[in-house]
């Protein structure tokens, strides 16, 4: 089996820090994308730089997963490519994309975005807790533990 990687939409990713311990301990390599915008170095990811356009970071990931990578991101519509490879993929506060999930999670998206455009509002995303840490941070080690598993 080809050893997993995790993928991260790393510009404005809160639990890049997480990650990385994680992965360090199970020796996973880590690829963080970022767009001009932004700066990293954390001493253990490859580090892409993409071009500050909308969406660039997504087509970089989209072109690199496989079916045995982690993608971390908090949009949707990556995470509906990522699946669609047949990749796992979770948001930063563990939420695990799936199949029974990730056409609502569009659907709610989209009527966001309409309601935006219309002049509307909606509600931001709430303050991160320590507990949204705790949550990513379980699910990660799940999914990590899952492969080892399926590798021996």
């Amino acid at each position: 089996m080809p050893q997993t990687r995790i993928l991260v939409d790393a510009d404005a990713c809160p639990v890049k820090s997480i990650i990385l311990r994680l992965a360090k301990r199970w020796s996973i390599p880590v690829t963080m994308v970022i767009d001009t915008s932004h700066e990293l170095n954390d001493g253990y990811s490859t580090i892409i730089t993409v071009d500050k356009g909308s969406d660039s970071a997504d087509y970089a990931i989209v072109n690199m997963v496989a079916c045995h990578d982690i993608v971390v991101t908090q949009d949707y519509g990556l995470a509906a490519m990522v699946l669609a490879k047949g990749a796992s993929a979770l948001d930063q506060n563990g939420m695990v994309y799936n199949g029974e999930n990730i056409d609502n999670l569009l659907d709610r998206r989209y009527i966001g975005q309409k309601i935006r455009r219309s002049g509307g509002r909606t509600k931001g995303p709430k303050k991160r807790t320590r507990e949204d840490d705790a949550r990513f941070e379980a699910a990660l080690a799940e999914m990590l533990d899952c492969r080892e598993i399926g590798a021996n």
